[in-house]
């Protein structure tokens, strides 16, 4: 299954390659929709950005972007400054140990406007790996970020999946045209935390004024920050067998990491894996827990350990019931998908989700879009012949 996953951006590719002509998205001249190829990944895009609207008045904003690069052998992440915003105060991290990456940030191509940061990675990315950078930068942007009198409006259309936009201090929001968690850090500033299930360009428009409220920081997280995502792909039916793989980022400080999704996952055959290397963990039973020993230890907020977690497990609540295949489960975290057998058909869902197809398989990718961590989904499928 892993090896599966990691030539699915190949895969894509070549599809987009056979059906781009005849499914090219986008508009015709005279507005009306053109057709989009058939969803074929697997989950939506991995990165997570984060915009902190600087002071009234500077046009600028402060973003914390955490791409991702998985092609095999690959040295370097190129993240591209929009058109019109001048980019400044840019610095580069290696979210594995928390230390400055070398980078460049140079003109692309012959138009002055376009700009890229070329970050070169910790290691070129291993097979079965994959690379990440921590990029901070600022920009500026008069079409983005201006001024109404003394309120502060801000424009975007964000194609990014896991968004957030926190507001300068001492400001509160008149409007905002997403629904998002609205939550306020520790040093009293409002933030806004939602998702894009799409990964299409999203208009987003915030209007904001000045108060002399003091806001009492919120206990919540950002839930849209959390980047785990879950595969189950089924086996057949009538075996009850499913393959899982988990992905997500453990940001708690130590030298070990707890596996907490065991609790939820009796996996067998279990395997773990350092993402940023592709080296094997080996997992540490403590009592009821189950740890990993990092190989470099989180000491600060830019560190994080990318981890890979694999295994099968038997489940009751996958099973044929009248020839329909039926998948019954509840499910934790921001993302889940559903791979079916080959030959099978989705009929019903019980959830909210997105239908695709993958090397012949349909799916369903579910999101998350409540700040409870756990739902019961059920999810129906007839044979296809």
């Amino acid at each position: 299954m892993a090896a599966a996953l990691l030539l699915l951006p190949a895969w894509i590719a070549a599809r987009q390659g056979r059906g781009g002509a005849q499914f090219p998205g986008g508009t015709n001249p005279d507005g009306s929709l053109r057709p989009s190829r058939p969803v074929a990944q697997l989950f939506t895009q991995d990165a997570y950005t984060e915009y902190q609207i600087l002071e009234p008045g500077s046009e600028q904003f402060r973003i914390r972007f955490l791409p991702e690069e998985s092609r095999a052998g690959a040295t370097e992440l190129v993240n591209a400054t929009r058109g019109g915003s001048e980019g400044s105060g840019i610095e580069v991290y290696d979210p594995r140990t928390g230390k400055p990456l070398k980078f460049t940030y140079e003109q692309q191509g012959n138009d002055p406007e376009n700009h890229a940061i070329r970050a070169a990675l910790p290691i070129p990315v291993p097979e079965g790996g994959i690379g990440r950078v921590l990029i901070y930068k600022t920009y500026k942007d008069p079409r983005t970020y201006m001024m109404n009198g003394d309120d502060i409006v801000w424009v975007r259309s964000l194609s990014g999946y896991r968004l957030g936009v926190l507001l300068p201090k001492g400001f509160a929001f008149i409007s905002a045209n997403v629904a998002a968690q609205l939550s306020t850090t520790t040093d009293g500033r409002l933030k806004l935390a939602f998702a894009n299930p799409s990964g299409q360009s999203n208009p987003v428009t915030i209007h904001a004024r000045r108060t002399a409220a003091s806001f009492t920081p919120a206990p919540y997280t950002d839930m849209f920050f959390d980047d785990i995502k879950t595969l189950y792909d089924l086996d057949a039916p009538e075996s009850g067998r499913i393959a899982v793989e988990q992905t997500y980022s453990d940001y708690r400080k130590g030298e070990k990491a707890r596996l907490d999704s065991l609790a939820y996952l009796p996996l067998q055959d279990l395997k773990v894996a350092d993402l940023d290397t592709a080296r094997p963990f080996t997992p540490i039973k403590q009592g009821s827990a189950t740890f990993i020993k990092l190989d470099v230890p989180i000491v600060d907020d830019r560190q994080s350990a990318h981890i890979r977690i694999t295994g099968a497990l038997k489940d009751a609540g996958y099973r044929v019931v009248n020839g329909d295949l039926v998948f019954e489960r509840t499910l934790h975290g921001l993302r889940n998908t559903i791979l079916l057998p080959e030959g099978w058909d989705v009929s019903a869902t019980s959830q909210s989700g997105t239908i695709g197809t993958y090397r012949g398989r349909q799916f369903v990718a579910l999101i998350n879009l409540n700040a409870e961590n756990n739902y019961r989904v059920t999810i129906r499928a007839r044979r296809r012949s």
